[in-house]
């Protein structure tokens, strides 16, 4: 993975020459701002195809692991779709980072080892993901592999290791407090925060090496029925790792919505205005989800080249596309509306199998100054890949089985449960990234009206 400044490398492709069975192919590679390189840009223009795919990579990705991902998650539309339809493949490649301890099922065995081997320690490929993700601030990251590391039985230490990470993540303390638009997670109390993250992981099933315990220890908190951690406050540096992991993904979120908004949706509006007979439709993965979102922002009113998008374990709000939100009826979700600039369906695939969306979305969006049901599920938190599209009145809550036999609705938010195919999954993210499915690309295909 390049520097996170100037993005990934740039390079397109087709066939086998670049590691994509499919074709034709070409990467869509855009910096952290959301500038694209030009010569990725007239790669897809210069795409002879009636429909073209365009797919967001979601956070735990560089970029040979996307390249992997599309490789896999295309090879199956060539036998699904009907004849007369060309179908163009678009990978797009944006400054995310991968987390070498979190499980990717069907890539490698050994990111599923990683976190055994290592416990609360950071093993040598993340931290040097880290390195990359935020350039210039090695001293800090050494400073956390090292307290993660000993795991030391000191509240000081947690007060370090706290303000490292908020430093890390862009939070600036104002008189004792943090801006109100800052995450209460990186603001409250580092103990209460670590514990309840220890906390999460056991609920996510996470092993005792990560720091949780069942039953552990003599100073034992409990929350919940089963969920217990102990040790002491060493029992707490697992937590503490996972707050370190919430502010990359912190940044990523944010990143992943200026990629969506200042980046994909220009190119795919110049794209489509000298390509004017092309169908778009856009897939997005977790974060990736986010991106094609954003996207729509900057589809023309009364345009149509977007002709279906497919979100699959997206990572923001189940609220997002609402016109008015439950809990606050003078307000929006941040998307409202957006899902009447596709001329087709938006469907949301989800999974209960999905920890990552499950457990730590909510509560990292929720986290607040009482530490009262921290691990409750609270509605205005979930994530649309947890449970799909809410709040958009008319849409249709569907099974995958459903779906795979008689199609997706022509047009509006359409929520799939996936959870038949997308179940499988190691501790912290669980079935996040078990996306690689030929129902799932039936799913694309049959919202795209490409199918036989």
């Amino acid at each position: 993975m390049a520097n996170v400044g100037g993005g990934f490398g740039f390079g397109t492709g087709a066939g086998t020459g670049t590691g994509i069975g499919v074709g034709p192919y070409a990467e869509l590679t855009f910096d952290s701002e959301g500038d694209v390189d030009r010569a990725s840009q007239g790669a897809v223009a210069r795409m002879e195809a009636t429909d073209v795919l365009v797919f967001a990579h979601g956070w735990n990705s560089d970029r040979s692991t996307a390249t992997r991902l599309y490789d896999r998650f295309f090879a199956p539309f060539p036998a699904l779709v009907r004849p007369g339809v060309r179908l163009g493949y678009v990978g797009v490649v944006w400054p995310s980072m991968r987390f070498s301890d979190e499980p990717i099922p069907d890539f490698e065995a050994a990111g599923a080892l990683a976190e055994a081997g290592h416990g609360c320690a950071l093993d040598p490929l993340t931290r040097q993901a880290l390195g990359e993700f935020w350039p210039g601030r090695g001293a800090e990251l050494d400073r956390l592999a090292e307290l993660l590391a000993e795991r030391p039985e000191s509240a000081a230490a947690f007060i370090e290791f706290g303000a490292l990470v908020r430093e890390l993540a862009g939070v600036d303390a104002v008189h004792g407090a943090v801006a109100p638009a800052v995450p209460a997670i990186f603001a409250d109390d580092v103990l209460e925060v670590c514990r309840a993250l220890t906390l999460a992981l056991v609920r996510a099933g996470a092993e005792a090496g990560a720091g949780a315990a069942a039953g552990a220890g003599t100073d034992a908190a409990t929350e919940g029925p089963g969920l217990t951690v102990g040790g002491g406050l060493r029992g707490l540096w697992g937590g503490a790792k996972e707050l370190l992991r919430q502010a990359a993904y912190y940044k990523m979120k944010k990143r992943a919505g200026v990629v969506g908004e200042r980046g994909l949706g220009p190119v795919l509006a110049e794209l489509a205005a000298d390509r004017p007979a092309v169908r778009f439709h856009l897939i997005g993965h977790s974060f990736g989800a986010r991106v094609v979102s954003f996207s729509l922002r900057a589809v023309p009113d009364g345009a149509r080249y977007v002709r279906s998008v497919t979100l699959l374990q997206g990572a923001f709000s189940h609220y997002a596309f609402a016109d008015r939100l439950p809990h606050d009826k003078g307000r929006g979700g941040a998307l409202r509306g957006l899902h009447r600039k596709v001329d087709g369906p938006v469907v949301a695939c989800h999974s209960p199998h999905d920890s990552a969306l499950r457990v730590f979305y909510p509560l990292a969006s929720r986290m607040a100054g009482d530490s009262a049901g921290l691990l409750g599920f609270d509605e205005r938190w979930g994530a649309i890949g947890h449970d799909g599209v809410r709040a958009v009145p008319g849409t249709p809550r569907l099974s995958l089985h459903t779906v795979l036999r008689e199609g997706v609705p022509a047009a509006g938010c359409v929520s799939v449960d996936a959870g038949s195919v997308v179940r499988r999954g190691g501790a912290p993210s669980g079935a996040h990234s078990d996306i690689c499915h030929e129902e799932l690309a039936r799913v694309v295909v049959s919202a795209g009206r490409m199918g036989r």
